[in-house]
């Protein structure tokens, strides 16, 4: 199998994290960009990266990128790719497209223009003028910046934040990739506490324990490309049987979560099971003002609520003068908050060590870390 462009696409500000993830799976040859990081891969690549990657949105493959300011420049760039290779006679190809700082600024113009353009070049592999589009479907997109065209086909199809587990969800839910970010960012391991006092539906307390377990996050969902010929079953079926393989269930953690909110703690008792992970995760409705976390070098990492779970300002700024205090008499505990609230410093009653600007989707928000001590090595 040759080595194609694969782009592994990733929310604003998370482009490093990603970047180590590629890395800790072997992929060294990179270019990172904004919301995005290109590697190289073969057919197999496509599957190891769709089920390990669990900060990225989804894997594209690269068809192509040249300059485009005119109709007949994206016209002749797109005909010259080698869309065929890819997709079979009855593969249905839609065409989804953006547009920024271009002068080809009609994103459904350019969609129009991109898709006559791989039918002509379809045309002349398959000698057919008409195409039924009942196969699989392979989504291609055209992205235009600076004038310049960047042709893709979507392996994944639903976004890589859809682990599947997550059958019911709180008001205001935080993205698994968000989640997943988080821990990753902060000094969590297996055999460090872990603690969620606003755990909603789950998720943080999710993530964890697929990290802990070193579960594949995508492991048990669909992808697009699963009904692709050219990423053959055997291909997708050899990916999954190494994710097994490589899973730790025996691995001890003490992961917990706490949320005032009765509904809450259903939904992500309801989810955990989902997810099968029973075992490693413990619930309880608590108030934050009540919660005392057991154990030493233990970390909360938490999505404190922040409008759309709970009503008034004066509520979420006692709550997180509440978290403060809880953070006080944990001496040797690390604290992970994010949050769009640019008070919350101050309310918490200490400055972060550290800060990085997150979305939490549209949201911008503001990662505030706390670095305790680590434990001390065995």
């Amino acid at each position: 199998m040759s080595k194609f462009e694969l782009i592994a696409t990733t929310p604003m500000g998370l482009e490093a994290v990603l970047s180590r993830e590629l890395k800790s799976l072997g992929y060294e040859d990179q270019l990172v960009e904004n919301g995005r990081v290109t590697f190289y891969g073969t057919e197999k690549d496509i599957c190891i990266a769709n089920m390990w990657l669990r900060t990225a949105g989804r894997i594209l493959i690269k068809m192509g990128e040249f300059e485009a300011r005119t109709f007949d420049e994206l016209f002749e760039g797109t005909k010259a790719l080698a869309w065929p290779d890819w997709i079979p006679q009855d593969g249905e190809f839609p065409v989804d497209g953006r547009s920024h700082k271009s002068q080809l600024s009609s994103v459904p113009a350019c969609q129009g223009i991109v898709k006559k353009a791989i039918v002509e070049k379809m045309k002349e592999r398959y000698d057919i003028e008409w195409f039924q589009e009942t196969g699989p479907r392979y989504v291609a997109e055209v992205s235009l910046l600076n004038d310049v065209a960047t042709l893709t086909l979507d392996t994944t199809g639903a976004g890589l934040h859809k682990r599947g587990y997550r059958i019911e969800t709180t008001e205001a839910p935080l993205r698994e990739s968000l989640a997943a970010a988080m821990i990753l960012l902060s000094r969590w391991r297996p055999e460090r506490p872990l603690y969620d006092p606003f755990c909603g539906s789950g998720t943080i307390l999710i993530e964890a324990a697929l990290i802990g377990l070193n579960i594949a996050p995508g492991l048990h969902r669909k992808y697009n490309s699963e009904a692709w010929p050219r990423v053959s079953p055997e291909i997708w079926e050899e990916a999954r049987e190494e994710a097994f393989d490589l899973m730790k269930e025996d691995t001890p953690m003490n992961i917990v979560g706490t949320d005032i909110d009765r509904e809450a703690i259903k939904t992500a008792l309801a989810n955990v099971r989902n997810a099968g992970l029973t075992k490693e995760i413990k619930l309880n409705v608590m108030p934050v003002s009540e919660i005392r976390p057991e154990g030493d070098y233990g970390c909360i990492i938490t999505n404190p609520p922040y409008g759309e779970r709970i009503g008034t300002t004066t509520e979420v700024e006692q709550l997180t003068k509440q978290l403060g205090l809880v953070a006080k008499q944990l001496n040797n505990w690390s604290h992970f908050i994010i949050t769009p609230d640019k008070t919350f410093e101050t309310l918490f009653g200490r400055k972060a060590d550290k800060k990085r600007k997150l979305f939490n989707g549209q949201i911008e928000c503001t990662y505030y870390q706390y670095f305790g001590p680590l434990p001390p090595r065995q």
